[in-house]
């Protein structure tokens, strides 16, 4: 149960409904066990008639009065059942839906080490199949706990009164069943944990083989697929299975031990009224009663065990996650106005999870509203600068100033509104091309939206689609090609009208006339605002202020598109051989 403390805070937020679920499951259970005694009594009656001792219109009058008791009384049960019901299952869902919210709003928190080392069917297993587990435990288990509690407190006590010996027969099997339910409920806890774990390895391997399907097919590996999903199957049912064997032996068990429990109450009962023990035959009737209705109470007490030993495994996953810290964290609360100026001073940095140094004693400025180019071979760095200005990653060592402010002294989410950026993977979301347009700007008018769209020269493509603007995308973008996918970015970011821009090779997928049109609208775009451009083609950098060119994290050369390209050099060779390529 330690692992499930973590929700004491939401039970604390919710008290007065579940102090409410509380009061009407005591209401509810008071008034069914009415009808035992009621039915003792019927009994009773019936006896005194066949033995004269009250005339028949008497012994009506007492049944029908007794009768309308009893189906008045289970009449108010069933209401106050149902009632609470709808407060405790009602509560349950508010902690899932509170719960959910944490757990996405912390998986927004961290940083991109974080997704690099985890999976994303792992994130979304933990989001919804584990918090719905805990939901059965904040929901079910605790209203089936509270009506066992309630029974228990409220009918044993009055067995002890009405019948000592007899009680005591009927209690018997129960510590029995507790030390049972002790041992089992330990493999259930290890084997849920288990299934649950399986469960994560299941939506990883499905997500990213439905994201890969077109690499799956055009390589021909259906077959294989479905034979790795085969073999997670068979897994999983095996994993599934052993638990279910577990969760089989509690209610054969119970039922066993409750028709004990009944042989007990009919054989001593009998005894005790053939010695005149007790008086009428009726308080046999009425324990039995009372047995059957601890039955469901005892029956899901292996229920509710299991309930709580999953929620605890997957409450533990959850809070794995929760503990995380991020490592980029906000250090300014108060909002930090970006002018754009940027500066790099000595910067080196290497990715944790590869332990890659991307970047080596790097220095250079770029001032506000420049517009600086920067060039170099694949895994020189390039991409790595745009993701230390948004911040996605802090420096292994040296310093970076925006506005001649140390990076990490500017509020996180202020540097970010003032940034737009294109990454090299373009990403679009699964909603209409307007929508992806506007991620950025969530009020800007369709004139707005229209307006970047040509800029980005994306416009006459979107107009090609039926549904034009509210054509809705597939999943992460795949109606559109690599091109459009790219210019619907670009648009993007221009909609945003930020005052830093971040081009991490936004143009490799289009044609070089159309990089053109693209690069003369950025610039009048892009006007009084500090733009990077990464790209590969010196087409991108020759209207640029400054030309930087990296080569394996380190500067090579700066200077301007005639600077460089007036001295020999690597900008100068990039330039005469894509120069040349062009020209056949």
């Amino acid at each position: 149960m330690k692992e499930l403390k973590h929700l004491n805070k939401y039970f604390k937020k919710y008290w007065f409904k579940l102090l409410i679920g509380v009061i009407i499951t005591t209401i509810a259970r008071i008034f069914s066990l009415v009808m035992p005694s009621y039915v003792k009594k019927s009994i009773e009656v019936i006896e005194n008639l066949v033995a004269d001792k009250i005339v028949e219109t008497e012994a009506r009058e007492l049944l029908l009065e007794y009768i309308l008791i009893i189906i008045a009384t289970a009449l108010l049960s069933g209401l106050f059942t149902f009632m609470m019901r709808q407060t405790i299952i009602n509560v349950s869902r508010y902690i899932e839906y509170d719960l959910k919210n944490e757990v996405f709003d912390h998986y927004q928190l961290l940083s991109l080490n974080f997704y690099k080392k985890n999976r994303t069917g792992d994130l979304m297993n933990r989001i919804s199949e584990d918090v719905s587990q805990i939901r059965m435990y904040a929901g079910p288990a605790i209203m089936y706990g509270m009506n066992a509690l309630t029974l228990f407190a409220c009918l044993i006590p009055l067995m002890f009164i009405k019948a000592p010996t007899i009680a005591l027969y009927t209690i018997a099997p129960f510590p029995i069943l507790s030390f049972l339910i002790y041992k089992i409920s330990k493999v259930i806890h290890r084997r849920s944990t288990k299934v649950q774990e399986f469960l994560s390895r299941l939506s990883t391997f499905t997500q990213e083989s439905f994201s890969g399907v077109a690499v799956i097919k055009a390589y021909g590996l259906e077959p294989k697929i479905h034979g790795d999903v085969e073999a997670m199957a068979n897994e999983g049912k095996e994993k599934s299975v052993n638990l279910a064997k577990v969760d089989a032996w509690f209610f054969p068990m119970m039922i066993l031990l409750i028709g004990v429990s009944n042989i007990f109450v009919i054989y001593i009962g009998g005894k005790q009224y053939m010695n005149g023990e007790i008086a009428s035959v009726g308080i046999i009737a009425e324990f039995i009663l009372y047995v059957n209705m601890l039955t469901w109470p005892v029956a899901i007490v292996g229920w509710l065990t299991s309930i709580v030993q999953r929620a605890e495994a997957s409450q533990k996953r959850i809070n794995e996650f929760l503990k995380e810290t991020p490592d980029i964290k906000n250090e300014e609360e108060k909002p930090t106005p970006i002018a754009g100026k940027i500066e790099f001073r000595n910067v080196t940095f290497t990715y944790e999870d590869t332990e890659i140094t991307a970047l080596t004693n790097l220095s250079f400025t770029i001032n506000e509203g420049e517009t600086v180019a920067i060039l170099g071979k694949t895994g020189s760095g390039k991409s790595t600068i745009l993701e230390l200005i948004a911040r996605l990653y802090d420096v292994s060592s040296g310093e970076i100033l925006v506005d001649g402010v140390p990076i990490r002294r500017l509020n996180l989410y202020s540097l970010r509104e003032a940034i737009g950026t294109v990454p090299q993977d373009a990403f679009l979301f699964s909603d209409s091309i307007s929508n992806n347009i506007r991620f950025g700007k969530n009020d800007a008018t369709h004139g707005e939206v229209v307006a970047v769209a040509k800029n980005a020269v994306v416009h006459e493509n979107i107009m090609d689609f039926s549904n034009q603007y509210d054509t809705v995308l597939g999943e992460r973008g795949i109606t559109l090609s690599g091109g459009q996918k790219q210019r619907v970015s670009i648009a993007r970011a221009l909609l945003k009208d930020p005052k830093i821009y971040l081009f991490d090779d936004c143009l490799s997928a289009v044609d070089t006339e159309t990089e053109e049109e693209i690069l003369n609208n950025l610039k009048q775009a892009s006007k009084h605002r500090t733009t990077l451009i990464v790209s590969h083609r010196v087409s991108s950098a020759k209207n640029a202020d400054k030309v930087l060119v990296l080569e394996d994290g380190k500067l090579l050369q700066q200077g301007t598109h005639e600077e460089l390209n007036s001295r020999n050099g690597y900008y100068k060779e990039l330039y005469l051989n894509q120069l040349s390529e062009k020209e056949n």
